[in-house]
């Protein structure tokens, strides 16, 4: 990369209403509140976007404040392969990586996987959240979803057998994956993993609370299951492989693309299934994570769907296909 000497790095809190609210096992919200790092070079800005998330005791201002700390070692000449050392995986880092990135390839007038030696991303089907509710109001608003190829429902513990049985009847034509977020417990476990297959149900994240999950590598499991809160970044993959048939590959959890892309290397090399996933942020956190979209089973990248607004010059969404960010965008 060009000379960093000269960087000038900036961070700001933004926050994006959500269209009605988003639910999950562990609560609702209204708004995404986002950390943008923008680092500046000449006459070139490169940008980044993280969700920092309360269950990794992430908060936005602390995230803001990591940021503004690495000023002093970008004017020291700190680059992005020495950021991956010098910050921890999270959020942070994660908006500061894909903002060097973006910058990466601003200076170079090239695009960032010409850089990076990937191939250019290509227009994909997304998933698209219905939110956690009851069984009623999950089966109204994937009614209005039907039509979408790929819906992901939320979970969340008592209730998720009719959850589950109401919204395959409103959706009949779509593949549905589910996330428990952590809800389900070894005693409801099976019955609730049968009830999936006989919906038809492709996967299924996270039905276990991380670190909790043994008793995944104790059963049969007639669905494929997608480790999510339970895997972060390279490190963490080892031990999931009696567990888990698939992992979800999230930026905010691996700390930004350049540990996510060989994250994904090294999880199709272990036989794990990937998919690739989001915070619920604008199309700015959605474009970096669009690099990994080839070599995922299932992408995930419906954050900008479930806002009120996304950022001017965002993704191109048309229906359940997403198209890669344009330069003036991401990268």
């Amino acid at each position: 990369m060009t000379s960093s000497k000269s960087l000038v790095l900036a961070a700001r809190i933004q926050r994006w209403p959500i269209a009605g609210s988003f639910t999950i096992s562990r609560g609702a919200k209204t708004e995404a509140v986002t950390v943008v790092a923008e680092v500046r070079l000449g006459g070139h800005t490169g940008r980044g976007e993280c969700l920092p998330y309360p269950r990794y005791s992430e908060t936005p201002e602390a995230t803001l404040a990591a940021l503004q700390a690495m000023q002093g070692p970008l004017s020291r000449g700190l680059d992005r392969q020495a950021l991956q050392a010098a910050m921890p995986a999270g959020a942070a880092r994660n908006a500061l990586d894909c903002a060097l990135l973006d910058l990466e390839a601003k200076t170079s007038g090239q695009r960032v996987w010409n850089l990076l030696g990937r191939p250019a991303p290509a227009a994909c089907t997304t998933a698209y959240t219905i939110s956690l509710g009851t069984s009623e109001a999950m089966a109204a608003a994937t009614a209005k979803a039907a039509h979408r190829p790929l819906l992901k429902i939320k979970l969340g513990g008592d209730g998720d057998r009719m959850r589950i049985a109401a919204v395959r009847k409103a959706a009949p034509e779509s593949e549905l994956i589910v996330d428990a977020n952590e809800a389900w417990t070894p005693q409801n476990l099976e019955q609730n993993l049968a009830e999936c297959a006989g919906a038809g149900v492709t996967l299924v994240e996270q039905p276990l609370p991380a670190g909790q999950d043994d008793a995944l590598a104790r059963i049969r499991r007639p669905v494929a299951v997608c480790a999510d809160e339970s895997v972060h970044d390279r490190k963490s993959l080892d031990g999931l492989r009696d567990r888990y048939d698939a992992v979800n590959i999230k930026l905010d959890k691996t700390g930004g693309l350049t540990e996510a892309l060989a994250m994904a290397d090294a999880a199709q090399a272990l036989g794990f299934e990937i998919m690739v996933g989001c915070m619920v942020g604008t199309s700015l956190a959605m474009a970096p994570a669009m690099l990994l979209a080839r070599q995922a089973r299932f992408v995930d990248l419906d954050g900008p769907l479930l806002l009120a607004r996304d950022r001017d010059g965002g993704l191109r969404y048309d229906g359940s296909l997403v198209y890669p960010p344009e330069a003036a965008l991401w990268g």
